[in-house]
């Protein structure tokens, strides 16, 4: 059934470091440095206008203010020229519109500041680099006179063929989290509301694309996998980064419709999370009037078609929905924007003049190349141009702007291409030569000629476009030629032969054997020519560390060769479980080409003198990181929790990423870095009690430089168990 259905059917069924000092910030529902009360008015004739009052008198107050028919407006978007979206406005109370822009790598909406795409901010392991990247993208979208941005996208990469992933922050939820929370709490502080999204297990793009929606199939998943892969990183955004509003997904989950779910909005969201924000459609997500009513939607965007004043009102008179749940709504969504100090100051105005974009093009470089994450190197880099006369340079990414072919809808107020920024690097008395790869030949005869060769190669993905395989050369969209093929034609030609990946995916890579060295820049924002260069020439240590893992070939991933787990048909069933990312590969003995958690630097480490201690709820784990090469680098040391499977039923990974840190060591410095754990660390979801529970056992306590290359090892007991090696 499509959007032709009439509205009585409608009704009831429905379709298948800061770089920006603001004047002005909006803190957990206060408005500090303002100078005026604001535009809300007199608190005499609008009581909602005193800011003694908390943000959920306040709302209750308007609430009794308003009509049943403003009431109503207020359930759905109307059109907007200009934004993303934008609510309703009723002057008579004093209520404006509310704006929406969505975001990615920058606002879109004109011409912003391109970051490094979100899985490249993930590949920081840097919550610095996450606040950096939130108060940018939040900072400009106030600037655009926006009040809510459409992000942060935290789900889960479960398959390397999902069209969105590089919107998202890799497979592991607590990396996910931690970058989330931290960009969440970094856009709110500029003023502006965090709709983080998509809500939930939203891991693929649709089965097929109609005139003006998505139809999706069923995500299909046990109650254990819900809540420790594809929830934590939700629940942290409103309950420890207090994100203003939840943005439900296109998919069904088990079944029923996201944007309608009483088990995900209603039951955990809103229930077991005591979310106070508004759950948001995407654009079109909705599906039925009554179902969406009661079971949590909050808001349709971006104009009302299920929430059609008329379908509202019959379902109203028809008892199907009751007038507590109608006010339930509507309360939310005021108490949200008195939270958030939206009455109490004067609108955002729209102007990129406010905006330092120069500024912002440091941090979008600052960022990349701490995310720039180097996977191979024989000893080729970092390049000297004492040693390096002439550096031939491969494949169209070098002389664009790589945006992933489509992948996102960004015009970046300025960008610097490799072939630019490494040409200046270079400098005078180093050849720089080009060639866009389309002739394999003359490209290997162009890096035959010169001394260091760098191909560069990306995949296409983007919003409706699910990828057919892993590969650069079977990717949605514009690439079709054969870039594999074009690595090894040139590694064949030249032995000095670097590839850089600029990709949103991970990506399996045939010719790694045949090459001397492996950059995956991911698609690197307007700075990233600048920030390569910096990579490449060790003005920088390469920062990054893989977020997800990369798959020695195409049929080592976990849905690989079965069609039931993914595409699937009207569902796809999740029987991997828990098993996702590197889980899987840990579980089944499988070796990656690159395992999640991987990346060098220009220099060593050593981790030693591991020590666990114990104080009432918490656990502290310490370990010893010392620089022992001759430059300054970047240490990511990273711990792993092996718990104990409770039974043959209830089955653990070997390990789970639940700490990790980043620092820079001077050539012999060393620091000791702490990782703090609580119980929900030691936990797993029990389906029989409904809750956390840590398990009675000995838990492995793992800490190194990747999931698979962890030279420290100890064991704690937990309930009570005996571990010898305590």
């Amino acid at each position: 059934m499509g959007r032709e259905l009439q509205p009585a059917r409608r009704l009831l069924f429905g379709t298948v470091t800061l770089l920006i000092a603001l004047s002005t910030v909006v803190v957990s529902g206060r408005v500090v440095g303002a100078a005026t009360v604001g535009p809300c008015g007199d608190v005499a004739q609008r009581p909602w206008c005193d800011t003694a009052l908390s943000a959920d008198r306040r709302a209750g107050l308007l609430l009794g203010a308003l009509t049943q028919d403003e009431k109503i407006s207020l359930l759905a978007g109307i059109s907007s020229s200009g934004h993303t979206g934008q609510t309703a406005a009723i002057p008579r109370v004093g209520l404006r519109s509310v704006y929406v822009t969505d975001d990615g790598v920058a606002v879109k909406q004109g011409t912003s500041t391109a970051l490094p795409i979100p899985i490249g901010l993930a590949a920081t392991f840097d919550p610095h680099m996450a606040t950096l990247a939130g108060s940018v993208i939040a900072n400009e979208a106030r600037d655009k006179g926006n009040d809510v941005i459409l992000g942060p996208t935290v789900n889960i990469m479960r398959t390397p063929l999902g069209g969105r992933t590089f919107e998202a922050y890799g497979e592991d939820p607590y990396l996910v989290t931690r970058t989330a929370v931290s960009w969440i709490e970094a856009a709110q502080a500029h003023g502006v509301i965090a709709e983080v999204k998509h809500f939930c297990c939203n891991n693929q793009e649709g089965l097929a694309t109609i005139v003006g929606e998505k139809e999706y199939s069923s995500s299909d998943l046990d109650e254990r996998t819900l809540r420790e892969i594809y929830t934590p990183q939700f629940e942290a955004a409103v309950k420890e980064a207090h994100a203003g509003a939840v943005m439900c997904a296109y998919n069904r989950v088990n079944g029923d419709w996201a944007c309608e779910n009483r088990h995900m909005l209603t039951d955990i969201l809103k229930g077991n999370w005591s979310f106070p924000g508004i759950v948001m459609s995407d654009w079109q997500a909705q599906h039925a009037t009554v179902p969406a009513l009661r079971n949590g939607l909050d808001v349709e965007m971006p104009t009302a078609m299920d929430y059609d004043p008329n379908l509202v009102k019959a379902a109203l008179a028809s008892g199907l929905v009751t007038q507590a749940q109608l006010d339930d709504h509507v309360r939310r969504f005021l108490r949200m924007l008195f939270a958030f100090g939206f009455f109490d100051r004067l609108p955002y105005t729209n102007s990129d003049a406010q905006i330092n974009a120069l500024a912002h093009a440091r941090a979008a470089q600052q960022i990349e190349q701490s995310g720039i994450t180097l996977l191979k190197n024989s000893g080729i880099l970092p390049l000297s141009t004492a040693r390096t006369p002439s550096i031939a340079l491969i494949g169209p990414q070098a002389n664009r702007f790589e945006n992933g072919g489509g992948a996102d809808d960004v015009t970046p107020f300025t960008y610097t291409t490799p072939l630019q920024a490494i040409s200046k690097r270079a400098g005078a008395h180093v050849s720089v030569v080009y060639n866009d790869g389309s002739n394999a030949s003359q490209a290997a005869a162009v890096a035959k000629a010169a001394s260091v060769a760098i191909v560069f190669a990306s995949d296409s993905e983007g919003e409706y476009m699910d990828k057919r395989c892993p590969s650069v050369d079977c990717s949605s969209g514009v690439y079709t030629s054969n870039q594999d093929g074009l690595i090894a034609s040139v590694a064949a030609a030249n032995p000095n032969t670097i590839v850089v990946l600029e990709t949103g995916d991970p990506v399996t890579t045939p010719w790694r054997d045949s090459v001397k060295g492996v950059l995956e820049a991911w698609y690197p924002g307007e700075e990233g020519g600048a920030a390569l260069a910096s990579v490449l020439f060790g003005d920088v240590d390469p920062g990054g560390r893989l977020p997800v893992t990369f798959p020695a070939d195409a049929n080592n991933y976990p849905t690989a060769g079965d069609p039931t787990a993914y595409p699937g048909g009207t569902d796809v069933l999740y029987k991997e479980g828990v098993f996702v990312g590197y889980r899987w590969y840990d579980e089944h003995g499988i070796a990656p080409a690159f395992p999640f958690g991987a990346g060098l630097s220009y220099t060593s480490f050593r981790f030693s003198d591991l020590r666990i201690e114990t104080a009432g709820a918490l656990t502290t784990v310490s370990v010893e990181v010392t620089n022992t090469g001759t430059r300054i680098g970047t240490a990511v040391p990273q711990l792993y929790l092996g718990l104990p499977s409770p039974s043959q039923t209830v089955r653990q990974p070997p390990k789970q990423l639940k700490g990790y840190a980043k620092l820079s060591l001077s050539p012999g410095q060393s620091r000791t870095v702490t990782f703090t754990l609580n119980s929900r660390a030691f936990s797993y979801w029990d389906v029989n009690r409904s809750s956390w529970v840590v398990a009675p056992g000995c838990y492995g306590v793992m800490v190194g430089s990747s999931s698979r290359d962890l030279p420290l090892n100890d064991v704690i007991a937990r309930g009570g168990a005996t571990c010898d090696d305590e």
